[in-house]
């Protein structure tokens, strides 16, 4: 297996991203894996490595680049994560993505057209949010929060007024017991991406809480 950690540029400075891949040199299908409220950590390091174990060339952008740049924060101290969580925007996530898309388009092991987005928690608002703006091939949302309501605190937008703009298959995953994103915001998304002809599927897992995956 190949890992390393690449230099890409955006209109607010580099972003370093994590990339996993299988060893040889055919063109392979690939997927951008966006992080959790933590960083680009060892778990979003292991989860890319799965990946590729699957077949997969798996690049993970630092969202937090603006705010520092290998950033690995833990899962019991909110303080430490807030300082970089509050300064995500829509618009600086949708930059990132687009430039993790761009590398991936550009790697000589990626199928152009064999291209997805999965992300975790902040990263499932960041999968919805790019399945509204890009054109990558299909989409996987784990318990995205915040893209039915705004949060205090938080410069995110919600996402679903926009839910029209997407045009590609999206799965969104959720958990019974996650107290931030409640049963009846998840019917709501449902409803929409469903009045809107939406190619989607929600999977509502009973026992799971936030975070699970």
């Amino acid at each position: 297996m190949e890992h390393t950690t690449l230099t890409l540029d955006t209109a607010d400075g580099p972003m370093h991203a994590y990339r996993a891949a299988p060893d040889g040199t055919r063109r392979l299908p690939a997927l951008l894996v966006l992080q959790e409220a933590f960083g680009v950590n060892h778990h979003i390091k292991n989860v890319c490595q799965r990946l590729a174990e699957h077949g997969y060339v798996a690049l993970a952008p630092e969202l937090f680049h603006r705010t520092g740049h290998g950033v690995e924060l833990g899962y019991t101290d909110m303080s430490q994560v807030m300082p970089h969580f509050s300064r995500l925007t829509n618009d600086g996530i949708a930059m990132d993505v687009a430039a993790g898309l761009a590398a991936l388009r550009a790697d000589p092991h990626v199928d152009e057209s064999r291209i997805g987005v999965i992300g975790f928690c902040v990263g499932g608002f960041a999968t919805f949010l790019a399945a509204e703006r890009t054109d990558a091939a299909a989409f996987v949302a784990f318990y995205g929060g915040g893209i039915l309501r705004p949060r205090p605190g938080i410069a995110l937008e919600p996402l679903i007024e926009h839910a029209d703009q997407i045009h590609r298959p999206i799965l969104l995953v959720f958990g019974g017991q996650d107290q931030s994103i409640p049963a009846e915001d998840v019917k709501a998304i449902g409803d929409r991406l469903a009045s809107l002809g939406k190619a989607h599927t929600i999977v509502t897992l009973p026992e799971g809480g936030h975070g699970f995956a």
